[in-house]
């Protein structure tokens, strides 16, 4: 891998894995773009440099994290209620993964799946962003905050959050949308969806790391892992600082004509012939 390919995964890693349009599906698109064999060193590869993006999270919600963990060591209502709902929530995604990782890598880490994820999870943020500002005007009220969430439902948005394991799905769409259907507020959604990350991103890097990190370092070496880490999290923290920024007066819309546009365009690349699959 060039130094300059590292740069550009990186990137993209970054500026994608929380914003509700799927990091896994645009690092598989940019490594066939950029004609990077996609094998078992690049599969773990695009999930090793999440590790950036995980470290940017940590900095950005530091006092969040705080919070949880005087809620462990001092028994903090708050914090230890906030803990117990992201842990309750990563669980389906931790029996899921290990009982499904490897047929989900053979079947589902393709181009067509992932444009099929794509469209139909922009008409799904387009559908659900309408009904809920529609829910919204008639009870006259925006939804919970974060502090007010019930572990059930915490459940709930972790059991979405298995959808995510098709490339091109989206995590953070997933977990954002499960939150504003349980009832949450947009911002809060977003802010349990970047929480939850934080611990599923950070399981996931490990469990690739330990089972396939020596073979991406005999492919690739160090210098391009480092590269990408470090563009990882210089990129995810401008993409979350504008995310917040933008969701604070937009609703989600531009997401899903996004994907649905990126969708359409690959397709259509392929069917053209200016692409292979």
């Amino acid at each position: 891998m060039e130094w300059w390919q590292a740069v550009i995964l990186g990137l993209v890693e970054g500026l994608t894995e929380y914003l509700p349009v799927s990091s896994t599906g645009h690092l598989i698109l940019a490594q066939r773009l950029m004609g990077i064999e996609q094998d078992t060193a690049a599969d773990a590869y695009a999930i090793c440099i999440q590790a950036g993006a995980i470290l940017a999270v940590v900095g950005l919600y530091r006092q969040r994290l705080i919070q949880m963990l005087g809620g462990l060591l001092w028994q903090r209502t708050d914090g230890l209620k906030m803990l117990i709902n992201v842990i309750v929530a990563v669980l389906p995604a931790v029996v899921i993964g290990l009982l499904l990782n490897s047929r989900i890598k053979e079947h589902l880490f393709g181009i067509w799946p992932i444009i099929t994820a794509w469209i139909v999870g922009g008409l799904a943020i387009l559908v659900v962003t309408r009904l809920k500002g529609r829910g919204q005007r008639e009870k006259g009220r925006p939804g919970f905050d974060l502090e007010h969430l019930p572990w059930k439902l915490a459940l709930i948005i972790g059991m979405a959050q298995c959808i995510a394991m098709w490339p091109g799905v989206s995590r953070s769409l997933v977990t954002i949308v499960a939150g504003l259907i349980v009832g949450m507020r947009l911002t809060a959604a977003v802010e349990f969806s970047f929480l939850l990350g934080l611990l599923t991103l950070t399981g996931a890097t490990f469990y690739d790391g330990y089972n396939h990190g020596q073979v991406m370092i005999d492919t690739y070496g160090i210098s391009p892992l480092l590269i990408g880490f470090l563009f990882a999290f210089l990129s995810a923290i401008v993409a979350i600082k504008w995310m917040v920024a933008y969701l604070q007066r937009h609703s989600l819309q531009i997401f899903g004509w996004y994907r649905v546009a990126l969708g359409a365009i690959v397709a259509g690349l392929i069917v053209a012939g200016f692409f292979e699959p």
